[in-house]
Formats: structure tokens, sequence, C-alpha cells
């Protein structure tokens, strides 16, 4: 945007955290590339950023983006649209709110995943599209991270992150966009009758390189259709992965956390346990390959019985790109997934594992459209 073009003007991150580490105060953000005699106050109190001439930014989170109903702007600088969780509420309301000026505008800055709010923004005529790749800023960029995203050369996650590129979907996913695009939800239209927490749990150090430790929420509801709630997965030590998903538990009221108990055995539930003895933990064991568990939850998906609440946009990227064939990397998110919607469609004894489970699941008499 020029230079005196916007007196009125909209930051929105996806939470308020962002929006002040990188937006505001971080090494591209805005108060250090600002000119030294026209430097703006930043009051973190007030969520405003205010310039000597008079012009003001306000800070706004996408997790609160009925804050965006009301205020007016005559531009907006969007960082990250397509990894928030309510995309489209977001999207919709600030452009509501473009009604100052003659021009309003706004500036969008994120990496190309193929969302729905993304691609339709992207199709719309009045849109310009700019890309820069990360190799033509590695003058600027740390001789370590070079050699770090050598290793994602040439795969669909750098030609992602890396080169900008929207990618359609990979067709040795067991799942697409539109599975889970299709059938996505704000709120949980019913009333859930049972949550549980999944967790795909990592046994190393929570170091950088280390494996993610999946989290994922989900709940069934009274139309026997499951609901994706939250995607609570971290990075660290098995004590603070063991927090996450204690606290998941109580936050969301669920009956039982399920656990992988390949990696580290008992070490899983002494964990959770170390937290909070009286978690209910139930310990499953991954005796089959991840595509025969994951199979049967996919054609969940394409029957339309499972629901994402809000967008999960790193758990749906390892969904959607993950090949049992050809991929290397394990998607701990997706584990967390399968290992939670298997619980909730089980019924009784049934496993599963067993071959006839994964067809009883289909059963339109048992989940009803």
């Amino acid at each position: 945007m020029e230079s005196g073009m916007c007196s009125r003007l909209a930051l929105v991150a996806k939470d308020p955290g962002e929006a002040r580490d990188v937006m505001v105060e971080g090494e591209s953000g805005i108060l250090a590339i600002s000119n030294p005699a026209f430097m703006p106050e930043y009051e973190p109190s007030k969520k405003r950023v205010t310039w000597p001439n008079g012009a003001i930014a306000t800070v706004y989170s996408s997790e609160e983006c009925e804050e965006l109903r009301g205020p007016q702007h005559d531009g907006a600088w969007v960082d990250e649209l397509a990894k928030y969780r309510y995309q489209e509420d977001t999207w919709s309301n600030l452009l509501f709110g473009l009604r100052l000026g003659a021009h309003p505008r706004v500036c969008i800055s994120t990496t190309p995943r193929p969302t729905k709010t993304l691609k339709e923004i992207i199709s719309d005529p009045l849109t310009v599209i700019t890309k820069g790749t990360t190799y033509e800023n590695l003058d600027n960029l740390s001789p370590v991270y070079r050699s770090i995203i050598g290793k994602y050369k040439g795969t669909r996650l750098g030609r992602q992150e890396l080169n900008a590129e929207l990618l359609d979907d990979n067709p040795g996913a067991l799942w697409t966009s539109a599975m889970i695009e299709d059938y996505r939800c704000v709120v949980v239209p019913v009333r859930l009758t049972r949550i549980v927490v999944g967790v795909d749990p990592s046994a190393g150090d929570g170091g950088e390189g280390q494996a993610e430790a999946g989290i994922v929420v989900a709940g069934r509801g009274e139309n026997n259709h499951v609901y994706i709630l939250a995607d609570a997965t971290l990075r660290g030590r098995p004590e603070a992965w063991g927090r996450r998903a204690v606290e998941s538990l109580r936050i969301w009221e669920g009956d039982r956390i399920i656990a992988e108990q390949n990696n580290g055995g008992l070490m899983v539930e002494s964990t959770i346990k170390a937290v909070d003895r009286s978690a209910p933990v139930k310990l499953v064991t991954a005796s089959r390959g991840k595509q025969t568990r994951a199979e049967p939850i996919s054609a969940l998906y394409e029957q339309g019985l499972v629901h994402h609440v809000g967008n999960f946009p790193v758990l749906e990227d390892q969904m959607t790109e993950y090949d049992p064939l050809t991929s290397t990397v394990s998607p701990d998110r997706m584990d967390a997934l399968v290992w939670a919607v298997t619980e909730l469609m089980a019924r009784g004894t049934a496993n599963i594992q067993d071959a006839e489970f994964g067809m009883e699941l289909l059963s339109s008499r048992e989940f009803p459209h």
C-alpha cells in the first residue's frame, strides 16, 4: 500500500502473540522497518499502533474474529491467513468493515495452503498476486537455515513452503481437500455423547528435529458423526505433551485419553498419570501399518461422517499430503486423529484392526448421513 493512502488499518494475525511478535515487533515488523523520523508508537494494552500523522493500526486476532464486526478500516494487513482456524469468518468480518476511503485494500501475506477461503480469494478478479521464494531471500537468512531447507528441495512440502506453490491434492494421499472441506462446520450442530483425546506420543527430548507428539480432540455426536474439535499437538519432552494431553481432556471435559503404546510402552501411561493419576487412559497397539489403520477413517470422511470444527491447517496438510507408499515422515497429528476417531466409532468389543469392522463402519444403517 502506498504511504499516506490509509489512515485506519487492521492488522490481523492468528493470535495476539503472533501479531505482536511478527507483525509489530518482529525482525521485519512495522517497528523494525519504520523510518526513525516517522516512528509509530505501539501501545500493547490498547492493541494499537499510532503514527505521528494520526494514522492508526489496530491489532486483531483470528481467534476472536467477532471483534472485526463494527470497526471500520480503509486498509488491512492479514498475515498467514491460510493457517487460521476460522478463516472464512475472519475474512468475511474484515471485508464488511472495509468501508472507509476511496479505495480500501487488503494485503495478505501467507503460505499458499489450498484452503477454500484462500482459493476463493485467489480466483477473485480483483486479487493481485505477488510471489517470492525462500531461495530469493537466501542472502538474508542464516547459513544453518540454508542447510536445513536443502532436504525439502523438490518435495511437495518444499514446493509449498519454499517455492510458494499452491498445490493440488497429492494423488497418492488417503484424504483430499474436498473430503475435509465439504463437511467442515464452524460449530458442532448436535449434542456430543462422547469426547476423547487421541495421542501419538514422542519419546525424544523434544529438541529441534525431534518428532512432535500428536494430540487431537474429537467427539461423537448423537447423530453418530464425529467432530474434530482441537489440534493440541506440540514438540516437547514427555512431561510437556503429558500435561497438554491432560489439559485437553479437562478443557473439553473428555471421557478418555487414547494413546499408542508402541512408542515407549507403559512409559506413555506413566507420563500421563504423573500429571494426573485420575486421568483415564486407554493404550492401543499399532499391530498393523498406518495405511491399514487410516483407510477406514478416510472412508468415513468420504461418506461425510467426520467434520472438522474450524480449520486445522497443519493437521490437514499431513492428511492430504501423506502417501502411504512414498512418505518417509511420520504423520503424528494424523495418527492421533486416527486413534481418536477409531475409538469413537468402535462399538463394544469391535476392533479397528479387523477387516469386518472396517466394513461395519461404512454401514449406512449404523451411521446415517
